[in-house]
């Protein structure tokens, strides 16, 4: 069902694998009256985890000007070498690596080792986008709207662009050469699953045609502008998959913000 989906969309699926015993991960998500929601998985073991470095599409890994990845897939081997093994190939073929650490805490054995696993590829990141929860998390306890405690503790040498997603509040972003924050789109939410996936989507689909754009603040900042209204119009539907929205209707909202 996933693969025709993408497929459906005209997403290239010819990376995906499919494990002949293990079956797709669930998630089961509750929602909370403010469309805020919880998680509960079910992998024992899916097949996710079970992926090898050798069933890497390595040619199409090379072909990548962005890859992308998490950090729930360094939980557990062989996924977890399988990971480290595409991100050093995509590295090494001048992809632009970008890291959306998505914390699933009941997925880690602790929390130390969650602590570890993410920030052990952080300075492998040219891109990192990272919520205000997973801060205080990763800076054990400190203040996330302190740009001092980012910058010291978060932003690395190598790093071009971070970003930190407020919520409905927006999103804030560091460079080497400025820094700032971009109010979101406001809508009514009813269920908020997926929209950090649809904001990370929407920049990295804005850096695909412009991979500069981080050097440029005011076009950063219509790149953000683009991704927060994804992320919007996510929340105002049920479902992850199912709220991503089109293109046009992310112009519309923009249009509608603006006006």
């Amino acid at each position: 069902m996933l693969a025709d989906i993408l497929k459906e969309n005209k997403v290239n699926n010819s990376g995906v694998r499919f494990d002949p015993c293990a079956r797709t991960a669930l998630a089961f998500v509750t929602l909370r009256a403010d469309g805020e929601r919880e998680f509960m998985s079910f992998r024992n073991p899916s097949a996710d985890m079970l992926l090898r470095e050798s069933e890497l599409d390595i040619d199409l890994i090379k072909k990548a000007s962005i890859f992308h990845c998490g950090s729930i897939s360094l939980i557990e081997e062989p996924c977890r070498s399988a990971q480290l093994a595409a991100m050093a190939i995509a590295k090494k073929s001048g992809s632009v690596l970008s890291y959306d650490p998505n914390l699933r805490l009941p997925l880690w054995p602790s929390e130390e080792a969650a602590r570890k696993e993410i920030m052990g590829i952080w300075h492998q990141a040219d891109i990192i986008k990272i919520s205000e929860e997973e801060i205080t998390f990763l800076t054990d306890g400190d203040d996330p709207n302190d740009d001092d405690v980012v910058l010291k503790k978060l932003f690395h040498p190598n790093l071009l662009l971070l970003l930190v997603s407020e919520g409905k509040d927006g999103c804030r972003y560091y460079t080497k050469q400025f820094k700032g924050r971009v109010p979101s789109v406001q809508v009514k939410p009813v269920d908020t699953t997926g929209a950090g996936d649809a904001f990370v989507g929407g920049i990295l689909y804005c850096l695909a045609s412009d991979v500069n754009l981080y050097q440029d603040e005011k076009r950063l900042r219509e790149a953000i502008v683009f991704a927060n209204a994804c992320g919007a119009l996510t929340v105002t539907e049920n479902g992850a998959i199912p709220a991503l929205p089109t293109k046009q209707a992310v112009q519309q909202i923009k249009a509608k913000a603006a006006a």
